[in-house]
């Protein structure tokens, strides 16, 4: 599935604020409302759990951790500018366990 980066619009520099935003269809056909948290790979970084808040399945649709903040920048993928969120694509494993990698963006040349 192809989510996005996400951000709280807090300080840029601070993982906390950071997250990858599903599509509600995405989460509604590859989540488990009994799940409590999943797990996600990073590509090229660890595993991480990840809780699930009752608002993800209301309106809030972002897996939202420190650690895929701290991805996120090491990526090179945040901060970014308005408008311009990193595409990230979420492949499901098995059961509540995802990997996750940020699409590069190509030059022109």
């Amino acid at each position: 599935m192809l989510a996005t980066g996400w951000h709280n619009g807090g300080q840029p520099d601070e993982p906390g604020g950071y997250g990858i935003k599903l599509l509600p269809r995405d989460r509604d056909k590859y989540f488990e409302r009994e799940w409590d948290e999943v797990v996600v790979a990073l590509d090229g970084g660890d595993s991480v759990a990840i809780s699930l808040s009752k608002s993800f399945w209301r309106t809030s649709t972002e897996l939202r951790s420190p650690e895929v903040g701290r991805w996120l920048l090491d990526q090179g993928a945040a901060p970014w500018h308005k408008g311009s969120a990193p595409s990230v694509v979420v492949t499901p494993v098995e059961d509540n366990r995802f990997s996750a990698r940020v699409l590069k963006r190509r030059g022109l040349g």
